[in-house]
């Protein structure tokens, strides 16, 4: 009487087979929900993506990814500016942009004494700036250059001064936000049990402590990483007055970063021009021999007219750009007042991109539009910006005897 004849349990079997709980393989938790076979054939594929999360977390490997990117991207500049210049313009790139860089690094090595940013970021910097921005700046361009040209009139000027310096600035502003980017971060159950989702359980929310400002930080400060030269300040007691201005060791170091990324890609950007110009005086030369004319060193006036423009009028000229930028996401990152943390990077990246497009239209303005609009533009953007740079070097070491380092 147990079961009828048809095969179907009875009413009392049914209750206690109901009230059995179901059975799981052991060494996993149980996902809730009915969905468990989709979330079985999951487990797989999360073991391959939590192999690649745990790699991330040990520093020589991470740094060994990133060494390897930087690399490829590296050897992919210097063939494509050996295309455009040839085996003997490239090298006498190099060798002419070579000159003007220890004078750029040892300013902001000098900056760098206040900021305290580590070696191994202003070394990423540094690489970034020179192969892995470069690379995507010139393959941007071209492509932003014959799009314009081919629907525009006027569309190797709208290149020159919009398109360029937008590309440009944003490949060499990605290196600092690379440098925020949690990638050490492994995400962990709350119960300390190795989950079999990547996605948490859904938990009561852990309430966050207000510091830097009576209205709160941005919640964009969460996601990222917490460098130790770009934290807001310490609060103060409770019952003083917040403090809602950034250290001046979180401006020095935005000023760092952006202009050591800057300094690499001015190094490359040099070298793809002065061999260019090389490449079309020693062609230029060649022909006159030809053509019976005795060869004289006014051949290569293109190569130091370049020289003269790009090494020692302008050496600052990217760095100022995108020191700019740099300002603007440390003053985001550690000001206590809300609506500066929210305008300050973007509008440090606009006045980047302003000045940019300035300095290249001031290219096609002729001799006396150019020295019109370096003398009233770039010198005082400059002069500014290295008494900026002073101020924050000189709080800094007034600072140093009374904080710990």
């Amino acid at each position: 009487m147990s079961r009828p004849p048809n095969g179907t349990p009875s009413p009392r079997a049914a209750a206690r087979i109901a009230a059995e709980p179901p059975s799981y393989p052991t060494g996993t938790r149980t996902i809730p929900g009915p969905r468990v076979r989709g979330v079985r054939r999951l487990v797989p594929l999360y073991s391959r993506l939590d192999a690649l999360h745990r790699s991330l977390r040990y520093p020589a490997l991470s740094s060994a990814l990133a060494a390897f990117a930087l690399a490829g991207s590296g050897v992919l500049i210097i063939r494509l500016v050996q295309r455009q210049t040839g085996t003997t313009g490239l090298l006498v790139g190099l060798g002419l942009a070579l000159l003007p860089l220890p004078f750029v690094l040892g300013a902001v090595a000098w900056l760098n004494q206040a900021a305290r940013v580590p070696l191994r970021h202003a070394l990423f910097c540094l690489a970034w700036g020179a192969c892995a921005a470069t690379t995507f700046a010139l393959l941007a361009n071209g492509w932003a250059s014959d799009f314009l040209v081919a629907h525009s009139a006027r569309g190797e000027t709208l290149g020159a001064e919009f398109a360029t310096p937008l590309i440009e600035e944003l490949s060499k502003g990605a290196a600092i936000l690379l440098l925020l980017l949690p990638i050490r971060r492994r995400r962990r159950c709350p119960t300390g049990h190795d989950c079999t989702l990547l996605a948490r359980q859904p938990s009561a929310p852990v309430p966050r402590p207000r510091s830097g400002g009576p209205r709160g930080l941005p919640r964009i400060r969460r996601h990222l990483r917490p460098l130790p030269y770009l934290r807001p300040a310490v609060p103060r007691p409770a019952g003083s007055r917040p403090r809602a201005r950034s250290s001046p060791r979180t401006l020095a170091a935005g000023l760092v970063l952006g202009a050591i990324t800057a300094c690499g890609f001015a190094f490359t950007e040099n070298a793809l021009y002065l061999g260019r110009a090389f490449t079309d005086d020693q062609q230029s030369r060649l022909d006159s021999i030809g053509l019976g004319e005795p060869p004289t060193l006014r051949d290569f006036d293109s190569t130091v007219h370049t020289f003269v423009l790009r090494a020692l009028l302008s050496p600052f000229a990217h760095p100022l750009f995108t020191a700019l930028t740099g300002l603007g996401v440390a003053v985001t990152l550690t000001t206590g007042r809300r609506w500066l943390a929210r305008a300050a990077a973007p509008a440090g990246l606009v006045m980047a991109i302003g000045l940019h497009g300035v300095w290249n239209a001031a290219a096609g303005l002729g001799t006396d539009g150019f020295l019109l609009i370096y003398g009233l533009v770039m010198v005082p953007a400059f002069a500014t910006l290295v008494c900026f740079a002073v101020w924050a070097h000189a709080r800094r070491s007034r600072q140093l005897p009374a904080s710990p380092r």
